[in-house]
């Protein structure tokens, strides 16, 4: 006779698949349905994949919201990952209590929610908009620069650089390597799981970005794909079959990009180091 309580677990582990799953094969099924079918609930696959696509891409400038999306995270990633690295590596392996105290007060900015910066950072943004070309309102930089780092990425590396031998350390300074050879030859490859958790993290918070872009880019030649899709959505008569086909494409290069480097992902928010 098989145990009961296993087959309550597989059971309630099913059922909160299907649940997590559910919303995910919607999304997908709805793509491939007309507006009406949509609102109807229909549950079924229909035909008009290629009708909502090929209307997508007419009415809309797709592929420069693509364009503008992937670029901003690209950069927002590499930049991120670098800079945030470099100050946990910084703040965990050279300790004193000077560094502590900013290190706790990093921490405390946490609490602050981005509501809170969101007038102080366009009034920023809005001064040097004349003075400083190309960082101002209505750049890339303008929605790159507050969230090229963050408190938690920076305590991320630090708690993993916990991990990094610090006998490798030793030998690079007796070798005669820089602290920022020592950086970019050692630290780095060693804690490439830590990197790869990091840049999927940063990628999909930058490319699922919509708040911040949506009050600084202004100019429909900027517009990312979230912001593409909240403009489909605002009409009187929404076409739901073209917005479905819209998350879909929006929703395909994260999942790519975790897919392809879960196992880094798994082993860095682990804190393994390899």
């Amino acid at each position: 006779m098989r145990n009961p309580k296993r087959i309550f677990t597989y059971v309630f582990l099913s059922i909160a698949t299907f649940i997590s799953v559910f919303p995910f094969l919607w999304m997908i099924i709805s793509a491939t349905n007309k507006s009406v079918d949509v609102t109807k609930g229909r549950l079924l696959p229909g035909n008009y994949l290629f009708e909502n696509l090929t209307k997508l891409i007419e009415t809309t400038d797709l592929w420069t919201a693509l364009w503008n999306s992937a670029r901003i995270s690209v950069l927002t990633t590499i930049l991120s990952i670098i800079i945030a690295s470099l100050a946990g590596y910084g703040f965990e392996m050279f300790r004193s209590k000077a560094k502590d105290v900013v290190f706790n007060i990093l921490l405390l900015s946490m609490m602050i929610p981005f509501a809170a910066l969101m007038i102080p950072l366009y009034q920023m943004f809005a001064g040097i908009s004349n003075t400083i070309p190309g960082i101002g309102i209505d750049t890339v930089a303008s929605v790159m620069l507050p969230t090229i780092t963050t408190a938690f990425l920076i305590f991320f590396f630090r708690q993993n650089s916990k991990m990094f031998p610090k006998d490798m350390l030793e030998a690079g300074r007796i070798d005669g390597l820089t602290e920022l050879g020592i950086f970019f030859k050692i630290f780095m490859p060693t804690m490439k799981t830590t990197y790869a958790a990091a840049g999927i993290i940063t990628f999909m918070s930058s490319w699922n970005s919509y708040l911040w872009p949506l009050i600084v880019l202004q100019s429909p030649n900027q517009k990312t794909i979230p912001l593409l899709i909240s403009t489909l959505g605002s009409g009187y008569a929404p076409d739901y079959g073209l917005i479905m086909v819209a998350i879909v494409i929006a929703t395909l290069p994260t999942a790519i990009v975790f897919f392809v480097m879960q196992k880094h992902f798994v082993a860095g928010m682990t804190g393994s180091v390899k």
